[in-house]
């Protein structure tokens, strides 16, 4: 537990010094590599209550009907729990429901959704296992939309919840709707005004400067769970906590531990080019993007870059335009361990079509960087 010494350390008086992290589980995850900063029984399955509505929110946003009207059912009216009271054969916008969903966690809003998007609770269900099983949740088996203790078979870990919000911050609606303090939506029919939903995500509203989002949640099985995402310095973290008498803190804890410590080392798609000697490829490679990842002071001196070109073609040379798009890869490693990848492509002088060869042959060509 050096880890959670550490993030004590940086906020007394924030946690219990014998016990760390509140939570029964916890994770600190870095949002472009999935890389795991902080753990602690990321991997045990546990309810998780309303952070469940992050998945019912995705699958609107992915459903491509967010301008929909939805005819509110008796169904949702009579959800329990949670509730941005929502008028039975009411006709309300699917991103409406979103807001009021993300914000006020509305079960009610949550159902609404599922009927819309899925045809039914049970299909949109379906739906949500379905999505679940694509982004790698693998420890993770959703039975309704909002999160409610009605259902045995409904459970995930904080390591898949961190996967399931490293895949919806993905997403420009998502975040933006994750990230909002304050929504208007019109009234109800036969009410003048408009609803007004305040976000109940207090580190985003009011407690961490860095906070750019989140879901909180709350059952009597679950206890309180929340999952956040903060950004510093152009690091962006996503926690999570499951079972968190203390969950506001726990987030600002490992938030602080994870921006003190780590930093993103980046190298240039310009630095990576610069380092190949072929002939063939001289002016005519581009890195798709910057290779990066987390790493700490410590570490960065045991990064390096290594390419991997496809060995040219006596046609090629004869024929340059009959050289594939992409020509090979630039692998970010630290400790002789793969963290990043980047295709190198050939810059061609015309448009081509047709399919790309791609790894039937190539040579290795090592390069040394220090991120």
């Amino acid at each position: 537990m050096a880890l959670a010494a550490g993030i004590i350390a940086l906020i007394p008086g924030r946690m219990d010094a014998m016990n760390g992290v509140s939570a029964k589980s916890a994770i600190l995850m870095e949002q472009h590599s999935g890389r795991v900063l902080f753990a602690k029984d990321a991997y045990t399955k546990r309810r998780i209550a309303s952070i469940t509505k992050i998945m019912t929110a995705v699958l609107a946003i992915e459903s491509g009907k967010m301008d929909d009207l939805v005819t509110v059912s008796a169904r949702a009216v009579r959800t329990e729990g949670s509730s941005i009271y929502l008028r039975q054969g009411e006709k309300i916008k699917l991103r409406d429901l979103v807001y009021g969903l993300m914000l006020r966690s509305g079960n009610d809003a949550a159902v609404a959704i599922a009927e819309h998007v899925g045809g039914s609770v049970e299909g949109f269900v379906f739906l949500m296992n379905k999505k679940a099983a694509e982004i790698g949740m693998r420890d993770t088996e959703f039975a309704n939309p909002h999160g409610l203790d009605d259902a045995e078979n409904h459970y995930s870990t904080a390591y898949d919840m961190a996967l399931l919000m490293q895949y919806a911050m993905k997403n420009s609606e998502f975040r933006r709707i994750s990230g909002t303090k304050v929504y208007r939506a019109p009234a109800p029919p036969g009410e003048e005004g408009a609803r007004v939903w305040r976000n109940k995500n207090k580190l985003l509203t009011s407690l961490y400067e860095y906070c750019t989002g989140g879901k909180t949640g709350y059952t009597k099985r679950a206890h309180r769970t929340l999952v956040t995402t903060a950004s510093k310095d152009g690091v962006n973290l996503i926690a999570v906590t499951l079972d968190a008498p203390d969950d506001w803190n726990d987030h600002i804890a490992m938030y602080e531990y994870g921006f003190s410590h780590y930093h993103i080392a980046k190298v240039s798609g310009k630095r990576i080019i610069g380092k190949i000697a072929d002939p063939f490829y001289e002016g005519r490679l581009r890195a798709a993007r910057d290779l990066q990842y987390p790493v700490t002071s410590e570490e960065e001196s045991e990064l390096r870059v290594n390419v991997y070109l496809l060995k040219p073609r006596a046609e090629w040379k004869e024929d340059p335009d009959r050289v594939p798009a992409a020509v090979g890869k630039a692998v970010l490693y630290l400790h002789d361990k793969a963290v990043d990848e980047t295709p190198l492509l050939y810059e061609h002088k015309k448009e081509e079509s047709g399919e790309n060869s791609f790894w039937d042959l190539f040579s290795f060509l090592g390069v040394r960087s220090d991120g």
